[in-house]
């Protein structure tokens, strides 16, 4: 373990320590924030480990900004439950860095005054109430999901018979009494072991989140305002600030381009075959950094796509495993040539905020991941859901059903397939038209950058920031 050496601030806002969890969906969302923090004035301490170290960078040019390298131990706490899920073994291995921050804390000759921790950090609440300090939780996703996480591990509701995965979850004291099979929940609480101590131990740390001084989303109150106000009420003060959407500027030209990674196509080539296509002719297909579809499925969505005649962006990822119908990721062998000049496909990762505000996207195909989300609301274009675990199905919920502003194509993992030819249909109908689907996503478009140009974000950081710089730790009492 290492850090860098301290940097003296030319700042006189606060000093806050910010900790990511190392996962691009949460981490790109808490850097865009950091950068907003550092533009009013504070000092930012952000915790990275050192495979993240290059996303800082942009960032660095400010003297108000300071890395805190630190890496976890290789092994998770646990030693011998394997069948662990992936995000319960890594929140267990970050718990392990609590003495080092603690010993950070404590040799700094000007420590932060607050704690602002991604929410699958909650361990990091203990660890300020041990220093003294506040904490703030960081949901990179929105409140709707906030307040069904909230519920779920603070309460541990159960299904009449979690054998049977259609079984209903309900959700009385959440606004609009979300409901959801149970194969929708997600998989970590669904596995959730009572009295195992790596469960206990992520358990604890989600409904400490509910304990924290405050709370910031990356959504915006036109967005999700009745889902605010629950979480207000559900903790019982207002320390709740909405202030996202996070994302690149408007204005920013080479931000989105590599938000998160460098993009695996040149850009400009990208970007002069959408000047080519008519405005909001063209679909968008991505499903994240994580997910990776089947040979199946790919098979499907190629066909739809080819019957579909649409204008698209594709972009497609190799699952680096084998199975017996062949490695999923790849696309059939001849659609590109079968497709023409109409379809441009990208093999890693595709530079999506600079896509999705071309003029020429209108529609979206989406896993619903939170950060895709807002980029596709901000951008204005029709959401197509095919959310497949975690939060997405929540997303999508609010998307489709409250929102109005997208439809279903799909729903699950491996087992699911689109129908081919409903998904046709939905892909040729997605583009072009005035449909009132389309009116209601440029409405929130507007929506969503008013917020963050001297709207209720940009209110709400205000305030963030107003708070953070009246704390101080030697007066605060946990």
């Amino acid at each position: 373990m290492s850090t860098l050496d301290h940097v003296g601030s030319s700042s006189n806002g606060a000093h806050i320590l910010v900790f990511p969890f190392p996962a691009p969906g949460h981490i790109i969302a808490l850097i865009d924030l950091t950068r907003l923090l550092l533009t009013r004035g504070l000092t930012v301490t952000v915790l990275v480990t050192p495979n993240h170290l290059p996303l800082l960078q942009p960032l660095l040019s400010s003297t108000s900004i300071h890395p805190l390298v630190l890496s976890p131990p290789e092994t998770p706490r646990n030693t011998n439950n394997s069948s662990l899920p992936g995000v319960v073994s890594h929140v267990c291995s970050y718990g392990a860095l609590y003495a080092p921050i603690l010993d950070w804390f404590n040799s700094h000759p000007s420590p932060p005054v607050a704690i602002l921790s991604d929410f699958f950090l909650g361990w990091t609440h203990h660890l300020a109430a041990n220093l003294g300090l506040p904490r703030l939780v960081f949901w990179p996703s929105g409140a709707l999901t906030a307040s069904l996480a909230n519920h779920m591990w603070r309460d541990l509701p159960k299904v009449g018979d979690p054998a049977n995965q259609n079984s209903i979850l309900s959700f009385p004291g959440i606004p609009n009494f979300p409901t959801f099979p149970w194969w929708q929940i997600s998989n970590t609480f669904r596995d959730f072991k009572e009295g195992d101590k790596d469960y206990e131990f992520f358990r604890d740390g989600m409904v400490a989140n509910t304990k924290s001084w405050g709370l910031v989303l990356n959504s915006f109150t036109e967005l999700e305002r009745v889902y605010i106000d629950h979480l207000k009420r559900d903790l019982g003060h207002n320390r709740v600030w909405a202030v996202g959407p996070l994302l690149p500027p408007l204005d920013d030209v080479t931000g989105p381009a590599n938000r998160g990674g460098s993009s695996s196509a040149p850009t400009d080539k990208l970007m002069a075959w959408l000047d080519s296509k008519p405005g909001d002719s063209v679909v968008y297909i991505c499903f994240g950094s994580r997910v990776v579809l089947t040979s199946k499925q790919v098979e499907v969505l190629a066909a739809a796509i080819e019957c579909s005649g649409v204008h698209f962006i594709w972009c497609v990822k190799k699952s680096g495993r084998g199975d017996a119908e062949g490695d999923a990721g790849f696309i059939p062998d001849g659609f590109e040539d079968r497709v023409g000049g109409r379809g441009f496909v990208i093999r890693g990762w595709a530079p999506q905020v600079t896509i999705l505000r071309h003029r020429a996207v209108g529609a979206f195909v989406t896993h619903c991941g939170w950060n895709s989300v807002l980029e596709g609301l901000a951008a204005g274009v029709l959401m197509l859901t095919w959310p497949m675990g975690a939060d997405q199905f929540y997303n999508a919920k609010l998307l489709v059903d409250q929102l109005g502003v997208g439809f279903r194509v799909c729903e699950g993992g491996e087992q699911n397939i689109p129908n081919l030819d409903e998904l046709t249909r939905l892909l040729a109908e997605s583009v072009g038209g005035n449909r009132a689907e389309r009116e209601a996503v440029v409405r929130l478009h507007d929506e969503a950058w008013n917020a963050v140009n001297g709207g209720s974000s940009a209110s709400d950081l205000d305030e963030l920031v107003k708070e953070l710089n009246l704390l101080r730790a030697s007066t605060f009492k946990s």
